[in-house]
């Protein structure tokens, strides 16, 4: 065994032992949502790429909540509309998710978004 197979080997015992447990993967219906959160949400609400003031919120266990950052109910239909006519700083993304694709962000946002899904 070389040294990066044994130090492989070494880590995911450490990670089993420790009670690790790999997530799922995500459904296709979640992995079109993941990739709409990375092109059309991240910049802001993960890296806030736009020095916003202040920063937006986290969007990690959203769907999960009782309520939105702006007060409003946490139901789907609430975070579809939020998304798509905009609050406060937040612009409308009217016109750039069909259907499927908010269907599959809101369906990714009830994964609870884990740092690294595949």
């Amino acid at each position: 065994m070389g040294k990066g197979t044994a130090g492989l080997l070494a880590m995911s015992m450490v990670l089993m032992a420790a009670g690790c447990k790999s997530a799922p993967p995500l459904s296709p219906e979640e992995a079109i949502g993941q990739h709409m959160y990375a092109v059309r949400c991240a910049h802001c609400h993960e890296e806030n790429d736009l020095a916003l003031k202040p920063p937006p919120p986290s969007l990690r266990n959203i769907a999960g909540s009782k309520m939105l950052p702006n007060g409003g109910p946490a139901t789907d239909a609430a975070i579809a509309k939020v998304v798509l006519e905009g609050k406060n700083k937040m612009p409308s993304f009217a016109g750039r998710f069909t259907d499927a694709q908010m269907a599959g962000l809101i369906a990714y946002l009830h994964t609870g978004m884990p740092a690294e899904k595949n």
